[in-house]
């Protein structure tokens, strides 16, 4: 007998949806870039930081308990830039909220990325980014977002 997992009528429908919430953590034309750790899926691809929502979380809500977990940072959530969501190849999927963060409490700390920088917008697709960032990162890049 075959698991009972619901695959929709063509197969295609994603295996897991995660739901996140990341930040665009601005300082004048900078925003934060966060590289993961080698050895973690998808190691050394960069990425804004956050995470993921929790059951009977806001996505502000995640966002702020995950940037303070991430970096230490009491963060100011703004206005959501972008919503998007990503099928991967392997069969998963993210929904994925951008927001702005203008303003945080705390002083940067790296917790758990291989690096973190400042980067110009204009440079962010010079950065080997996620997946499911790239289309984000080219309209950064190009000005269209904020």
């Amino acid at each position: 007998m075959s698991n009972m997992q619901d695959t929709g009528q063509n197969g295609r429908e994603p295996k897991s949806l995660r739901f996140v919430a990341a930040a665009l953590i601005l300082r004048g034309d900078e925003v934060l870039v966060c590289q993961r750790k080698a050895g973690s899926p998808m190691g050394l691809k960069w990425e804004f930081p956050g995470g993921k929502i929790e059951a009977g979380e806001s996505a502000e809500q995640a966002l702020r308990r995950e940037l303070d977990e991430e970096l230490g940072i009491q963060a100011e959530v703004g206005t959501r830039i972008a919503h998007l969501r990503h099928n991967y190849r392997s069969g998963g999927a993210v929904d994925l909220q951008f927001f702005a963060v203008h303003r945080f409490e705390g002083d940067l700390v790296n917790r758990i990325f291989e690096d973190m920088r400042w980067a110009s917008l204009k440079d962010l697709p010079g950065y080997d980014f996620l997946p499911a960032d790239r289309d984000l990162v080219r309209d950064l890049a190009a000005g269209k977002l904020l």
